[in-house]
């Protein structure tokens, strides 16, 4: 049987680290959301009445941080408030809100906290004490997003605006909790198809005659990558090793069923016991970024070997530079047919 090859060079891909790893939020977007407004205006009580929702808008990946814009339309619905003096002793109404936001968030695998800060026109409906207002100003929000599937996430959040019409002003707090479909998914590596192997030709003897087959082979394909380079006595990532790091998080999220062996280097300087800890902290700091950014903790084995292992010369300054590194490695599973004879 033929199988698509699950074949990559990752250490090609590390060495284009021009390429950013886009975030589950990242593309277009449409929601609808539902909870209570908490809401008053000026000589009124505050009353929480039902609310709902729509919202559209673009999430733009900006490597760690994501921006966006997002339209919204809220309809808080009606209730009866009691009054003071000037305003009439009962008060029946509710509002509605539509406008534009920017949004800020951090996303962190499937799950996003964000801000939004915009500007929006809220509408009081009822009666005429609260019905006149209808003005435009700030909106802003707070809210995190859960992704629970490749195009479905939940969200909960707070949003604020206000609007005023002379001394009457209405306030509202909405409490929502929402769902939203992506349209964007993120990449997933393509599943192995399987076809047919051909079926040897019948034999025109009336003798048994040997028979051609097809059989497929598993053969291992470790791939070895100097996933980061350190300074000096230190464990701490430095730039050009997260942009190569973020690399290796790609490839995890593509192959899900490759396992990541972090092997932790140093150079000679310094003594056995003080290296072989220092290349554990190192290993170690790199696992620390690859489960932070999503990968799976029981994916990933870390050691440390100390200075056993040099790959340049210790007693040159670049020598101590390439030796002071930590190691990726991984194996894929190629399929390989081959023709035997029964």
């Amino acid at each position: 049987m033929k199988k698509s090859t699950l074949a990559i060079s990752l250490a090609g891909a590390l060495s284009a680290m021009t390429a950013v790893q886009a975030s589950e939020f990242e593309g277009g977007y449409v929601g609808g959301k539902i909870g209570v407004n908490r809401t008053d205006a000026t000589a009124v009580s505050r009353q929480s009445p039902i609310a709902t929702g729509v919202e559209g808008g673009y999430n733009w990946d900006m490597n760690n941080l994501l921006l966006g814009v997002d339209g919204f339309l809220d309809f808080n619905g009606k209730k009866t408030h009691t009054g003071v003096a000037p305003a009439p002793a009962t008060v029946n109404y509710g509002s509605h809100v539509y406008g534009l936001d920017f949004k800020l968030g951090l996303p962190s695998g499937k799950c996003m906290p964000y801000a939004k800060l915009g500007y929006a026109h809220t509408g009081g409906r009822g009666d005429a004490y609260a019905g006149v207002v209808g003005s435009s100003g700030a909106h802003f929000g707070l809210g995190v997003e859960y992704k629970f599937a490749p195009s479905w996430g939940i969200a909960g959040e707070w949003t604020n605006n206000s609007g005023k019409s002379g001394a009457t002003k209405l306030n509202n707090n909405n409490f929502m909790l929402g769902l939203n479909y992506h349209f964007d998914k993120p990449a997933v590596a393509p599943a192995a198809v399987a076809t047919p192997a051909p079926e040897a030709p019948a034999p025109k003897a009336v003798a048994a005659a040997p028979s051609e087959t097809w059989k497929t082979l598993l053969e291992d394909k470790p791939v070895r990558i100097e996933g980061a380079n350190f300074d000096t006595s230190s464990a701490k990532l430095k730039g050009a090793s997260i942009n190569k790091l973020n690399e290796v998080v790609g490839f995890a999220a593509k192959y899900q069923d490759a396992q990541l062996a972090v092997a932790g280097h140093t150079d000679s300087r310094g003594s056995r016991e003080y290296n072989q800890k220092l290349s554990e902290r190192r290993a170690a700091s790199v696992k620390a970024y690859l489960v932070k950014k999503g990968v799976a903790t029981t994916r990933i084995s870390t050691k440390g070997y100390g200075f056993d292992q040099p790959v340049a010369d210790n007693n040159t300054v670049d020598g101590r530079a390439q030796n002071r590194r930590v190691e990726i490695r991984s194996v894929l599973k190629e399929e390989k047919r081959v023709r035997v004879t029964e």
